[in-house]
């Protein structure tokens, strides 16, 4: 039988509840939901700028994908909340050049988009994604 194991990272932020950044197992890797946070200060990013702010929630996806021993490109499944529904076409064109630059196969990652609330009133997005390491 795999063994589960907890994928962790100080590249990106430390998980604020009691959940882990990431858990690894076998090949498969799921990331927990992140947001536009530092990953050393903690502090939310980007007030206001749902671009930028995706950009940085997706480098931490990335960071812990990484973690995990996956690259960007075995992410197979990513969901994006947003807290509005006007900032989905500037979420979406944030998200396709952070997405489209880190898929060297081309082949890029299945996608769910919801609107929601969110756990912080400065998050205008949060992301968690799957990843099946190769």
């Amino acid at each position: 039988m795999t063994e589960k194991t907890r994928v962790s990272t100080d590249a990106a932020p430390a998980p604020a509840h009691t959940f882990s950044q990431g858990v690894r197992k076998g090949p498969i890797v799921q990331i927990s939901g992140q947001g536009p946070v530092h990953p050393e200060t903690n502090e939310y990013l980007h007030p206001g700028d749902v671009a930028a702010q995706t950009t940085r929630t997706l480098e931490n996806v990335k960071a812990i994908v990484e973690a995990s021993g996956a690259t960007f490109d075995d992410v197979v499944m990513l969901r994006v909340y947003l807290t509005k529904r006007e900032d989905f076409p500037i979420m979406n064109e944030a998200y396709g050049a952070f997405v489209t630059a880190n898929t060297p196969s081309g082949i890029l990652p299945s996608r769910t988009t919801v609107f929601t609330g969110l756990p912080r009133e400065e998050m205008l997005v949060e992301i968690d994604g799957l990843a099946v390491v190769s």
